[in-house]
């Protein structure tokens, strides 16, 4: 199974649910889903994404100064964002409790 595949489809629950925890600019918000196990998450999916939740109204964000290097834009979950989160961790909890009984039905007539 691919797992790129699989990311595409969760991957604005995974972005909230990494930004509900602290927020965070497009970079961090990288490397923590990839801390986090999701390896294969690219770059620019992320970037992508959190432009996307922020134009949905999910998402804020806020320019922080740099002295190292150019200003951070940081993304911070609102109510909106939060709501979203509860709907779609709900959603991901069914799913993934039919598929694991499929496949656990599926292993026991094998």
């Amino acid at each position: 199974m691919d797992a790129s595949q699989l990311l595409k489809g969760v991957l604005d629950v995974a972005v909230l649910a990494v930004v509900r925890d602290a927020d965070g600019y497009g970079y961090d918000v990288v490397r923590r889903l990839r801390t986090a196990g999701l390896e294969e998450v690219g770059d620019a999916s992320v970037y992508g994404t959190l432009r996307r939740l922020y134009q949905a109204g999910a998402l804020t964000s806020y320019v922080v100064p740099s002295d190292e290097g150019p200003h951070r834009k940081y993304y911070a979950i609102n109510d909106r964002g939060r709501s979203v989160l509860e709907d779609s961790t709900k959603t991901w909890r069914t799913f993934a409790d039919t598929v694991d009984a499929l496949l656990d039905r599926t292993g026991a007539a094998a």
